[in-house]
């Protein structure tokens, strides 16, 4: 599973951003996706993520704010984020986890809100 992730910026805080992540290989194999982040100097945390059955969650400081979706026939998962905060600034992961419990975590594209 290869996953290429894109649609990072530099962004006012109150803006918002749509992250785009295209999935490829065997897909078919996929049981989860989902988006995680990493800032400066901290762990990464799992911002959103979405099953098969199109089961969804969220970390409790996006709730409300960021939406996570995943478009089946082109094969890409989108996050769509909404009302940023500096604190929203990371880099964010496209992960996906297989139904044989294999991870795999793609490129990070750079998030900055900043004024």
């Amino acid at each position: 599973v290869q996953l290429q992730a894109s649609g990072g910026g530099l962004v006012q805080p109150g803006g918002s951003l749509t992250l785009s992540c295209v999935v490829s290989g065997s897909v078919f194999s996929i049981d989860v996706l989902g988006w995680s982040r990493q800032a400066l100097g901290k762990e990464r945390e799992l911002v959103a993520s979405i099953t098969t059955g199109g089961e969804t969650t969220y970390l409790d400081s996006v709730e409300g704010r960021f939406t996570i979706s995943r478009d089946k026939v082109k094969n890409i998962l989108y996050l769509q984020m909404l009302y940023l905060q500096s604190e929203d600034t990371a880099v964010y992961y496209c992960d996906a986890g297989a139904l044989d419990g294999t991870r795999f975590r793609g490129q990070g594209t750079q998030v900055t809100v900043s004024s």
